[in-house]
């Protein structure tokens, strides 16, 4: 995990001023484990500073991405995009209930692909995700499942 103080250290060595906003997004996106899209630091950050703009959201986080501070998580069937300060290798859980990212260690055989394989195509990054259900979900769901066949 990052540090604050190397966040802002980095922006200041590439030209940017630190913000009271700009260190606000750095607070919300280091210490946040759940992934989270611009809509969700924009909430977060109303609560904070009432006249911050979508457009300083995105900017930052634009920088931040530039920078390889966060990577940028896509999951397929998920419109959002949503951002993870873990910059890392490493693989993610998605729960197809609540939506949720897990960050998980990368695992060494799913990720190797052959030269044979890629047909020449040259990988930049490569993003793993594991599509599921997390403990709380299943929990719901095998509840439900108990109660219908209850009926």
């Amino acid at each position: 995990m990052k540090k604050i103080e190397d966040v802002i250290k980095r922006f200041r060595q590439e030209g940017y001023k630190i913000t009271p906003q700009r260190r606000a997004i750095f607070e919300i996106l280091l210490g946040n484990e759940n992934h989270p899209n611009a809509e969700d630091i924009y909430r977060e950050m109303k609560t904070k500073m009432p006249d911050i703009s979508k457009m300083t959201i995105y900017n930052t986080l634009n920088e931040l991405k530039a920078l390889e501070i966060v990577d940028v998580v896509h999951v397929v069937g998920d419109d959002v995009t949503r951002y993870d300060p873990k910059t890392e290798v490493h693989d993610h859980l998605y729960c197809l209930n609540c939506n949720r990212i897990i960050d998980v260690e990368a695992s060494d055989k799913e990720g190797q692909i052959s030269e044979e394989k890629l047909g020449g195509f040259q990988v930049l990054r490569q993003q793993i995700t594991f599509f599921g259900y997390c403990p709380d979900c299943q929990k719901i769901i095998n509840k439900a499942d108990n109660a219908q066949t209850d009926n």
